[in-house]
Parts: C-alpha cells; sequence; structure tokens
C-alpha cells in the first residue's frame, strides 16, 4: 500500500469518540498507522491552534477541518482546506495533487 511521504507529518483525528471507536472496529486505524500516519484521540487537535499541534511559520497543513482564517492552525503557517481524499493524497505525494487524477 501507499505510505506517507518522508517530507510529510500526517495525523488522522477523528471527529469524535463515536467515530474514533466505529473506525477501529472497522480496521481503519490500522490502515492508518501502517501507512505512516499519526492515529490520534478523537477531538480538537491543530483545527483550534491552541495546543502544541500548531504549524510553524512558512509551513504548509492540508487540513479536513470545517473551517480557516488566518493563523488559525499557527502564526504564520497555511492551511488549506481539502477533502479526506485530497488531504490523503497529500500526504502520500508530499505535496498537493489533483486526487481526481492521482492513482
Amino acid at each position: 500500500g501507499h505510505k506517507v511521504n518522508s517530507k510529510v507529518y500526517a495525523m488522522v483525528v477523528p471527529g469524535s469518540f463515536a467515530v474514533k471507536q466505529q473506525a477501529e472496529a472497522e480496521g481503519l486505524d490500522r490502515i492508518f498507522k501502517d501507512a505512516g500516519f499519526d492515529w490520534r484521540e478523537a477531538g480538537c487537535s491543530m483545527c483550534l491552534g491552541m495546543n502544541p499541534d500548531i504549524l510553524q511559520p512558512g509551513q504548509r497543513c492540508a487540513s479536513t477541518s470545517n473551517r480557516n482564517f488566518e493563523g488559525r492552525q499557527g502564526p504564520g503557517g497555511r492551511t488549506h482546506l481539502v477533502s479526506p481524499p485530497m488531504a490523503a493524497a497529500a500526504a502520500i505525494a508530499g505535496h498537493f495533487v489533483d486526487v481526481r487524477e492521482w492513482k
């Protein structure tokens, strides 16, 4: 299977405890972990920018969060709101790609 690009740090943060439990029951956590994603606890992570999970100045993020504004995920960081397939493709490719044309 595909692996996260060595230039990328990729994490999956389920939106709720119920979603996390269901994903784990279906084995989705193993698929992500085996591909090199960090499987996190449910809830907010980078979406809030109020914990150690923040972008450094100049870093870019392919985020599946539902909103964004300048500096939300870290001062000087750039967040791009994308679909889950696009986020996974960017993590694997190491850069933004058009997931509709990506294999």
